[in-house]
């Protein structure tokens, strides 16, 4: 396969690629933006084997000096994790600027989904993915991530929409731009913390062979854009809905109180929310990592015929 010159595929995604085994892509904003060090490390590296362990390759991906990464080694992603925020996070709009400055950069959705496609990986899984953010209808605040879903045929396995969100807006925005929203074993999107929502997808799917079918027709339909798969939290690791609101609802006034906008919100946001629930959210959000990981694993092996 010809790669893209700004492209560096690791050996061991390359050969998988190549022989048609199944790859599962990985942000590295988690790493970088989303925790601390050395939990962010620690975390990363085992999202990493617990997809090996559901017999796929991980690609972690991520911009370093310049060059686009699918697959990072253990001394990168400790890199990533010690400069924690001093790393850019980078979405579309960030990527050319990066890569001439050959600067570093942690991917968001967005750009994971594109360095992915460009590498010929199609699962991705993540945490939440971003979305229209309460009063969007003023401040026009929409999450990249959407745009990307409409137009690059990745699948994003996720645990919904993070709740700091408006989930309604969120689901209308998917909607008219033709994406797909798919709940793993529900009807009901879950809210990320969270496996309620109150709003409903557009299909229930109970396994990781109907999702690789759904999505391996929807590529030979040329329909061109993703499929969004919420995957909930497991149950002995869901927030009560009531505590975790109350903590975004504070968030999100401390943030309107400090002007903080644009890119800088959701990292604000989830640190508010961390601080306000004693950590809990940060255990739940390894948790819901830990288990799209797996149903993405399970996923693109079904993909691949080897399930």
């Amino acid at each position: 396969m010809e790669w893209n010159c700004y492209l560096d595929v690791a050996p061991e995604v390359a050969e998988a690629i190549a022989n048609g085994k199944p790859v599962v892509a990985l942000e590295s904003t988690i790493i970088s933006h989303g925790m601390p060090y050395p939990q962010n490390v620690e975390t990363a590296l085992q999202v990493e084997q617990i997809i090996r362990d559901n017999g796929a390759v991980p690609a972690t991906i991520a911009i370093l000096g310049g060059r686009l990464k699918a697959g990072l080694s253990q001394e990168e992603i400790e890199y990533l994790g010690k400069k924690g925020q001093e790393v850019t996070k980078a979405s579309r709009r960030d990527l050319a600027v990066l890569v001439a400055r050959k600067a570093d950069g942690a991917t968001t959705v967005t750009t994971t989904m594109m360095i992915a496609h460009m590498a010929g990986i199609q699962i991705f899984a993540t945490g939440g993915i971003g979305g229209v953010h309460r009063g969007a209808e003023t401040t026009m605040d929409i999450s990249a991530d959407l745009e990307e879903l409409a137009h690059t045929p990745v699948m994003v396995v996720c645990a919904g929409a993070k709740s700091i969100l408006d989930l309604g807006l969120t689901l209308e925005y998917l909607e008219t731009h033709g994406v797909p929203v798919i709940g793993y074993g529900t009807k009901e999107l879950p809210a990320f913390y969270t496996r309620h929502s109150g709003f409903e997808v557009d299909y229930q799917m109970d396994s990781p062979a109907e999702l690789a079918e759904a999505f391996r027709v929807s590529r030979e339909l040329g329909l061109g854009g993703g499929m969004l798969v919420t995957n909930p939290i497991p149950q002995e690791f869901s927030m009560d809905p009531a505590v975790i609101n109350q903590a975004i609802d504070e968030a999100i006034a401390q943030a309107n109180a400090q002007g903080i906008h644009g890119k800088a919100t959701t990292p604000f946001l989830l640190a508010k929310v961390k601080e306000l629930t004693g950590g809990d959210s940060l255990d739940s959000n390894i948790r819901l990592v830990f288990n799209n990981a797996r149903l993405a694993a399970r996923t693109a092996a079904a993909l691949c015929g080897r399930a």
